[in-house]
């Protein structure tokens, strides 16, 4: 029996549970949809701008407030793609005082890579 894993739960790298590659074993149609869900999340040029901007800052964390003139979008609409990839578990978000922080939750992206290499 395979176990399943819950890609929009991607907070808990230290699980032992794995799934196999796609290339080794089916998806069923619930992990096919959330994987979709998990790669949407991803297909967005802005989105993949904010998450390397997050990943290459200091302490792989960064204000909202300085993501926002990077990549040339209003403030509600970077709130909307960081919210996005929030619900997605690849960025955590912590408030301080009037500004969101967000943080690279450390191996959401290798439990995705994972998935699809083929070794």
């Amino acid at each position: 029996m395979a176990t399943t894993l819950d890609l929009t739960d991607l907070t808990d790298v230290s699980a032992a549970t794995c799934c196999a590659p796609l290339v080794r074993e089916p998806l069923t149609a619930a992990e096919a949809d959330q994987l979709a869900a998990t790669m949407k999340a991803l297909a967005d040029p802005t989105r993949l701008r904010l998450l390397s901007i997050v990943a290459a800052s200091e302490g792989a964390e960064a204000c909202v407030c300085d993501l926002i003139e990077p990549v040339g979008l209003s403030q509600p609409t970077v709130s909307h793609h960081l919210k996005v990839l929030t619900t997605a578990g690849f960025l955590t978000r912590s408030k301080r005082g009037t500004w969101a922080y967000f943080r690279l939750v450390p191996g959401a992206l290798d439990r995705v890579s994972q998935l699809l290499v083929a070794s």
